[in-house]
């Protein structure tokens, strides 16, 4: 091609016509050869089933199903146990397929080939296609509607598996939620047991029954004082009447004196009884360190020492005097008085023991609640771990019955389940290799190629073919144009060869065209 160089549709059209045969050749035989290719090329059929996902019969508002991935994960994960070896090396060893290879090469190469000829395809929503591409297309459609059972045995298998697994899990996790439960439940209890009275539900049954025995023990010692009280003055009064003893002589009866300084009259005894009396009575009025007090201290302590000595000096043998009316009376209430104040005195033992044993209540009270705090903390945490335990066995128990709702019903084929829509059928007509569009493949790149070479030629031919083009690219003036000169028998010599050449050719070509009619003919 001359730099610089431009071509017009015309000089296209006249470069074609110049080398027509640079481009049919190559079409022809190019065309002529796919075509035949093709018309080798085995014929390979193809056949699929339909299969639809109907959703489970009980309305998920009732039941949960426990399948809860979506189609293409599940037909992902179902393609792969389908397509594993062991599946289909049995197809393959019950349908005899590719017995060249299996002759020629090893199984894991055949396997491989019969994966790419398994097509699993989802259609339109819940429906999905399970097809297979062989030659015989019987052994196809037997080996689609196989295919396509594995599918449907599989997927209720693996729902039935899927539900009964969760429901052992379940029951698993539940019985062991249980354990922990009761230990947690005898925690509880033995908590309780060990420290009854000092848990914070009793305080406020504490705090009353403190306070019950904080009124009972001030009831008793109440008591215990009045009791108290009036054992002084029965005790006053049998001193009286022991001071005023009579005499089978009727001895006058010993007296104070209106100064109060000494006792007349009586014996010793009696006058240490009035005197100890009138100690009392004044004991009652006025303090330790009064002076009348510390004088009759000092009169009762005389006394005692003469009362002594008069006692060492009676007669033990003395025959007893008979008593008078008034000193039997006077016994008699003496004995009364005594009588009561040993009542009284038992009285006021039980009442001190009694407020003994309260205040040991109360102690004990108080020590429970003052744990009570400590308690609670204790208490509390124990609580939060039972409760917590509590709800994961609520929750377990709930999806246990959950799941066992969902087992039933997947053992009645009540839950989600593929149904085949259409069954796998014999093709009628094989699916590839699609003939037409490779013949057209060929011819196109026939077409291609030989217009390849007339670029290739013209791109190499560096000749000026008019005075134009020496005057458009060299800028140059033509004088003269030579014509080639031939006689008559260069003249024919050169026709007879191209006439012979295109006969050829043209033959050629008209063949390859013939086989090309023939091929989209068939």
């Amino acid at each position: 091609m001359l730099p610089g160089k431009k071509y017009k549709p015309e000089d296209l059209l006249a470069i074609l016509r110049k080398r027509i045969w640079w481009v049919l050749v190559p079409f022809a035989f190019v065309a002529a050869g796919t075509a035949a290719v093709a018309r080798k090329l085995p014929d390979r059929y193809y056949s699929e089933s339909l299969v639809r996902v109907v959703p489970q019969q009980v309305p998920e508002e009732f039941v949960k199903s426990t399948l809860t991935t979506r189609l293409d994960d599940r037909l992902q994960a179902m393609s792969a146990q389908i397509l594993s070896r062991t599946r289909l090396e049995r197809v393959i060893e019950d349908f005899n397929l590719y017995p060249d290879e299996r002759r020629k090469g090893i199984m894991e190469d055949v396997i491989q080939q019969m994966r790419d000829d398994v097509s699993i395809k989802i259609q339109k929503g819940d429906v999905f296609s399970v097809g297979y591409t062989g030659s015989n297309p019987r052994t196809v459609q037997k080996v689609a509607q196989t295919l396509t059972e594995f599918f449907i045995s599989d997927s209720t298998q693996d729902r039935t598996n899927l539900a009964e697994g969760t429901n052992q899990f379940l029951e698993a996790q539940l019985e062991d939620a249980r354990h922990r439960l009761v230990d947690q439940e005898n925690k509880l209890k033995d908590y309780r047991m060990r420290y009854s009275g000092q848990l914070p539900t009793q305080l406020e049954s504490n705090l009353q029954a403190q306070a019950n025995t904080q009124m009972q023990i001030h009831a008793n010692t109440d008591a215990m004082n009045r009791d108290q009280e009036r054992r002084l003055m029965l005790e006053s009064q049998a001193k009286e009447l022991d001071a005023v003893a009579s005499s089978d002589s009727q001895a006058p009866p010993p007296v104070v004196a209106s100064t109060g300084d000494a006792v007349q009259g009586g014996s010793a005894a009696q006058q240490l009884e009035i005197a100890k009396a009138y100690l009392a009575g004044l004991q009652k009025r006025f303090k330790d360190d009064h002076p009348d007090v510390r004088q009759w201290k000092k009169i009762v302590a005389d006394l005692q020492v003469k009362a002594d000595a008069e006692a060492l000096q009676r007669p033990v043998s003395a025959e007893a005097v008979p008593q008078s009316p008034v000193e039997a009376a006077r016994q008699k209430k003496l004995r009364d008085l005594r009588d009561q104040i040993t009542q009284i005195d038992r009285q006021i033992a039980a009442a001190q023991a009694e407020v003994k044993r309260l205040r040991a209540i109360n102690d004990d009270l108080q020590q429970r609640i003052d744990a009570v705090p400590a308690r609670e903390s204790e208490l509390t945490e124990l609580t939060r771990d039972y409760a917590t335990l509590s709800k994961t066995y609520d929750e377990l128990l709930a999806r246990h019955e959950e799941s066992k709702i969902a087992a039933n019903l997947e053992l009645r084929q009540y839950g989600e389940r593929f149904k085949t829509l259409d069954s796998a059928r014999i093709p009628e007509k094989p699916n590839s290799p699609n003939r037409p569009l490779i013949n057209l493949g060929g011819m196109a790149a026939g077409l291609a190629i030989g217009l390849g070479l007339v670029a290739l030629l013209e791109y190499r031919d560096r000749s000026f073919k008019t005075d134009d083009e020496i005057v458009s690219l060299l800028a140059l003036p033509v004088l003269a144009v030579v014509p080639v000169m031939e006689s008559t028998d260069e003249r024919h010599r050169t026709r007879r060869r191209k006439l012979l050449w295109g006969i050829g050719l043209g033959g050629a070509v008209a063949g390859c065209f013939a086989i090309l009619i023939y091929t989209f003919v068939r």
